[in-house]
């Protein structure tokens, strides 16, 4: 009988676990025994602490490893809690193309596909589609697909992607478009990543149908998975993306929004969809429902993280480096978590902000506010707070490259602003 000493990572206080009933051996082909206290935070808070894995797959001794520390085989004590992000000890930034270099093939098959989903049956959805499909789009959405599909699908012993792994990344990419050409012309911009917008070359009207029609596509694709989890767990995308419009349109201007506010507003608008998007990809592998989980935490970290680090980038990035306006969200009163922590120290950004701009020079003044009050730096440690919880989430997954991969995207978000 194995015994093992391991610290709960949340609460600091050690627990003693007995492995000798978790039927790791020579006949045994797949056992785990699972330790998990959860950390009942707000809304939007840590997952899964202290949580520890036996598992075996056809080897001919058990693994024991913990979640909160990947590349430790544990065989004694945790070493306590596992290393959090330090971007200074990276010296070469990460690119995208090599961020992405083991699912590029597939993301070239998706490229090739995605027009040929929208459909031809009207000419000017078609142009439309084409527009936004080549505007420079990053694929960041499919490719976390791919990635988190062959990761799990290692575990479940698969050998290659299914085809629907492949039609759930066409699907995710489709409704993102969707939602964007929505967004554009609710934010009636005229940009978007440096080129005119749906709306702006074709009119709101062509632009709202546009965005509906790629929706209603998309999700004849999706019920086609026949998939009930999967489809569930999509067509809440959609209703979070409505949910997060609604609230943002209700606190324009509105000093009085608090972090958990502007925190379920980006889970609604950005994180709903990287975190369907992952979980989607494990459970078309296959693989049991607490990596599928921790695959959605994944994607929800993942994504508030980066939708911080965009808010970061509406206020230290010029209009030529956005692809739109620099500092457009304040201009139009959506206050995001620079503004925020700012309105905190200054009582005058209150007033400015209360003003909506209306006078002259009132936008730069409420600018250089937030960037002097430390709200820049206190939105920076937020991004960084959930980048840690992601890879945190991670920690299930056995080492390869699409891991290695999904740890280094984590890290590639933050230096969008180190």
């Amino acid at each position: 009988m194995t015994s093992m000493t391991c610290h709960n990572l949340e609460f600091f206080r050690t627990t003693t676990l007995d492995f000798g009933g978790c039927g790791c051996s020579s006949h045994s082909s797949f056992d785990r025994l699972h330790h998990v206290k959860d950390s009942k935070k707000g809304f939007l808070g840590g997952y899964n602490a202290g949580k520890l894995e036996c598992c075996r797959r056809d080897v001919g001794r058990c693994r024991v490893f913990s979640t909160k520390s990947p590349e430790t085989l544990l065989s004694g004590i945790v070493p306590g809690p596992p290393p959090v992000l330090d971007l200074k000890e990276s010296t070469n930034p990460i690119s995208l193309p090599n961020l992405f270099e083991d699912v590029a093939d597939d993301l070239q098959a998706l490229n090739k596909n995605l027009l040929s989903i929208v459909g031809a049956e009207n000419p000017v959805l078609m142009s439309a589609a084409k527009q936004i499909f080549g505007a420079g789009g990053k694929r960041m959405r499919p490719a976390l697909v791919f990635l988190v599909s062959r990761a799990t699908a290692e575990i479940a012993g698969l050998k290659d992607l299914t085809k629907e792994h492949r039609r759930l990344a066409e699907i995710i990419e489709m409704i993102h478009t969707a939602s964007l050409i929505h967004d554009d012309v609710l934010d009636e911009s005229d940009l978007r990543r440096g080129k005119e917008t749906v709306h702006q070359l074709y009119g709101t009207r062509v632009a709202v149908l546009a965005g509906d029609f790629m929706f209603a596509q998309s999700s004849w694709y999706l019920a086609n998975l026949e998939n009930i989890e999967v489809i569930k767990l999509i067509s809440q995308v959609i209703k979070d993306f409505a949910s997060g419009e609604i609230k943002q349109a209700s606190s324009l201007f509105d000093c009085d929004v608090e972090l958990d506010e502007y925190l379920i507003k980006s889970y609604y608008k950005t994180a709903s969809l990287i975190a369907a998007s992952t979980k989607g990809a494990a459970i078309f592998s296959g693989v049991d429902t607490d990596t599928s989980e921790s695959m959605y935490q994944y994607g929800k970290n993942l994504g508030l993280s980066f939708q911080v680090v965009d808010d970061i980038l509406d206020f230290t990035q010029s209009a030529e480096q956005l692809g739109k306006p620099a500092g457009s969200d304040l201009t139009k009163g959506n206050l995001t978590a620079p503004v925020i922590f700012a309105l905190e120290k200054e009582l005058k950004l209150r007033d400015i902000i209360a003003s909506e701009f209306c006078e002259t020079g009132s936008l730069e003044e409420a600018i250089n506010v937030v960037k002097s009050s430390g709200g820049i730096e206190k939105a920076r440690e937020l991004a960084k707070e959930k980048a840690d919880l992601a890879i945190q989430n991670l920690q299930c997954l056995p080492s390869s490259p699409y891991r290695l991969a999904l740890e280094e995207f984590v890290k590639y978000n933050l230096e969008r602003i180190a």
